[in-house]
């Protein structure tokens, strides 16, 4: 992939969304989910863009003072060429730019290569949450914080 850039969310958008959504989850966001994020207030979502479609979106809503990451998710097809830690860093930047001072996520107990990535960006696990996902699985939280020093790495 030769460029790699990253735009707000648009309905245009949608349709890869929903297709790399139903590739990545076992209980994927329906199409209507996403199209309420464009009319939440409190949410910020991204999509990556590489060399002019869409490889990987991400978003945060906006909690006080904390960006709760909410999703997550690059096409099988473009995983191992950093997406999703760029993408990370554009959201991270985001809140700071928003002031914001933290931030949370969940992220399957079983995701090793997702864990792996929250740990290099900062995040610590702080907390499990039994049976979290539809099929049972266990949630980790991971918490980042004092955003306001943070800077990318990972």
């Amino acid at each position: 992939m030769k460029i790699l850039r990253f735009e707000s969310l648009e309905e245009r958008h949608i349709p890869s969304l929903v297709r790399i959504e139903g590739l990545s989850n076992s209980a994927p966001w329906s199409e209507q989910a996403f199209k309420n994020e464009l009319f939440n207030p409190q949410s910020v979502f991204k999509v990556a863009l590489g060399d002019g479609e869409v490889v990987g979106y991400g978003g945060y809503w906006r909690c006080i003072d904390e960006a709760h990451i909410v999703n997550v998710a690059v096409d099988p097809e473009k995983r191992r060429q950093g997406i999703a830690r760029k993408l990370m860093h554009e959201l991270l930047r985001q809140a700071q730019e928003e002031a914001i001072v933290c931030s949370t996520l969940e992220v399957r107990a079983g995701n090793e290569p997702a864990i792996t990535l929250y740990e290099k960006l900062g995040y610590k696990t702080v907390a499990k949450r039994k049976k979290y996902y539809p099929d049972n699985e266990d949630a980790l939280v991971m918490w980042l914080y004092e955003l306001d020093q943070w800077s990318a790495r990972g």
